[in-house]
C-alpha cells in the first residue's frame, strides 16, 4: 500500500471510531457477528493452546480474548498502524499481550506459531497481486500454519474502500505454498478462510 491508500484507510477507521466507539463496526465489520462468525472459522482451525500468535491487522485486540476462551495459555502479539486501537488494545489487555504499530506490509513480521489476518486483507491498493504478495509475506513469518480471510469477489458488493479478491487465485497460491491447504466459507456467503500450513 502506497502512502494514500493507507491515509485514506486510517481516515476510515477513525471516521468510524467516531461513529461507532468500540464497537465492532468502528473495525470495518457489518455487524458484531461479521467478527465473530470469523473468528470462530479461526479459532476452530487449530489448537492454539499454549502457542505463539501473532494477529497481522489485530485492531483492539478482540481475536486475544476469543482466543483465550477457548485455548489456554495463547502468547498473542498483535500488529496495527492504528495508534488509537493500539492504545485501546494495550489498555484492555496489560501485559497479557504484546502490541507492536506499523504497517504490516512494510515491517518485518515476528515469527510466531500461528500468523492470523482477520480482515486484514479487505483494502483496495493499487499495487497488482499485493494481497497475494502479503500471503507470502505472513506465510513465511509461520512457524505451524497462516490462517486468514478473504473477502469473495463473487458475492462482495462494490465498494469504494474494500474490495474482494478472486478466491481461486488465492487457493491457487496456497497450494504453491503448502499441499495441506484447507478453506472454509461457514456461515458467511461474502468470504473464505484459508489454513495453510507452514513449509516443512
Amino acid at each position: 500500500m502506497n502512502l494514500i491508500e493507507r491515509a485514506t484507510v486510517m481516515h476510515y477507521h477513525r471516521h468510524r471510531i467516531a461513529e461507532f466507539g468500540p464497537r465492532p463496526q468502528a473495525l470495518g465489520w457489518k455487524a458484531p457477528h461479521s467478527q465473530w462468525e470469523r473468528f470462530e472459522l479461526i479459532a476452530q482451525a487449530a489448537d492454539f493452546a499454549h502457542c505463539s500468535v501473532l494477529d497481522v491487522g489485530c485492531g483492539r485486540g478482540d481475536l486475544k480474548d476469543f482466543l483465550d476462551e477457548r485455548h489456554p495459555g495463547v502468547r498473542y502479539t498483535g500488529v496495527d498502524q492504528m495508534p488509537e486501537l493500539l492504545d485501546d488494545a494495550v489498555r484492555r489487555h496489560g501485559a497479557s499481550a504484546r502490541f507492536l504499530l506499523g504497517d504490516f506490509g512494510q515491517m518485518e513480521l515476528p515469527a510466531a506459531d500461528y500468523v492470523i489476518a482477520s480482515g486484514a486483507l479487505s483494502y483496495r491498493c493499487a499495487e497488482e497481486g499485493w494481497h497475494l504478495r502479503m500471503v507470502r509475506k505472513m506465510h513465511a513469518a509461520a512457524r505451524r500454519a497462516l490462517i486468514f480471510n478473504v473477502l469473495d469477489a463473487r458475492r462482495f458488493p462494490d465498494h469504494p474502500l474494500l474490495v474482494g479478491h478472486d478466491c481461486a487465485e488465492v487457493l491457487d497460491l496456497c497450494r504453491r505454498l503448502s499441499p495441506h491447504v484447507a478453506a472454509s466459507q461457514g456461515e458467511l456467503d461474502d468470504d473464505m478462510t484459508f489454513i495453510v500450513p507452514a513449509t516443512e
